[in-house]
């Protein structure tokens, strides 16, 4: 089984690249030219993006092909007050030469909008508001050009005192947006309210791929095994969404998310580094059912944590353990 690591939006490797500054409201609304403001606005995006193109670049030299994009790419994109501002126009060089980059080198790319994106709200004016970032999120690919095989990964959500009605909600809602939203989308199991058999439910149900957070899993659970889990989640990417604009002979991967928890007191948070002990007893698990698998590694340090992994898989060498590159390894069972 070939696995291929990545990370997450900043790399604590690479000085002075951050993709994701900023502006507040605040500062915005102080600005006594408005359009100086949004000028100003499309020029921290652009930096945002050439940030990212750095970024890119450093992650092929390192031969990592997995990356999750910082979802502040464009500061206050969707904030009511600048509903009529589109900044797309004035990006279209630095979003192209991203997207242009990904597709030249094949790279796995992906958002993960935040926790205010909740499709199971029972809020309407919540609702709208998550539909809008999704639509702000698939905006991001267009302009970059890239399509199915870049996904925006989210939760279920809350489940507002009802959680079989909320999951249901979320079903009806999902059902709604459009194929080419649907076919961008995957599902990921979370650490307090969806687990991993309902999630995978609601995946099997909307025929959306979903990704297996096996750190949340160990922290939400009804006490399932994941592994048992893994051959139907693997199904969840044959599905039509999770192969839209992928060659036959270059099928999607499967993915899943990987952290270790930061403290006794504090299970659910990230640690700075992996630790590869349970990652690797749980890949090799999967590995008699599994020709590849992606890996987005959710930890403080980023591509740091990254590279300390590997080093410590190094270790296992001979133990059916396989260094094939600085980002990359074969799992024999």
């Amino acid at each position: 089984m070939i696995v291929r690591f990545g990370y997450v939006a900043m790399s604590t490797v690479v000085g002075n690249a951050s993709p994701s500054r900023t502006m507040t409201y605040k500062t915005f609304s102080g600005l006594a030219d408005r359009e100086a403001g949004l000028r100003r606005l499309e020029t921290i995006s652009t930096e945002n993006l050439q940030n990212t193109l750095r970024l890119l670049r450093h992650n092929l030299a390192y031969g990592i092909q997995v990356y999750r994009f910082s979802s502040k790419l464009i500061p206050l994109a969707t904030h009511q007050s600048l509903a009529d501002w589109n900044p797309f126009e004035a990006l279209r060089e630095p979003f192209a030469a991203v997207g242009d980059f990904v597709k030249k080198h094949g790279m796995r790319v992906s958002f993960h909008p935040d926790h205010f994106t909740v499709l199971s709200t029972p809020r309407p004016e919540v609702l709208k508001s998550s539909i809008r970032d999704l639509e702000h999120h698939m905006a991001m690919f267009q302009a970059m050009g890239l399509h199915g095989r870049a996904k925006n990964n989210i939760h279920v959500g809350g489940a507002y005192g009802d959680k079989p009605a909320a999951g249901q909600r979320f079903i009806e809602v999902v059902r709604s947006l459009s194929e080419s939203m649907k076919q961008q989308l995957t599902f990921e199991n979370d650490d307090k309210t969806f687990n991993a058999p309902e999630t995978l439910a609601i995946c099997e149900t909307l025929g959306i791929p979903m990704v297996l957070d096996i750190h949340h899993q160990w922290v939400n659970n009804v006490g399932e095994d994941p592994v048992e889990l893994w051959p139907r989640i693997l199904k969840t990417w044959r599905t039509r969404a999770a192969q839209a604009d992928s060659p036959e002979d270059d099928p999607l991967p499967p993915k899943i998310h990987a952290s270790s928890p930061k403290s006794a007191s504090d299970p659910r948070g990230h640690a700075d580094y992996v630790i590869a002990g349970p990652l690797l007893h749980f890949l090799r698990q999967i590995a008699p059912v599994t020709e590849r698998v992606d890996v987005m590694l959710e930890a403080k340090l980023k591509d740091g944590a990254l590279f300390a992994l590997m080093s410590d898989l190094a270790k296992y060498g001979g133990d059916g353990v396989e260094i094939i590159g600085e980002a990359s390894v074969r799992i024999t069972p």
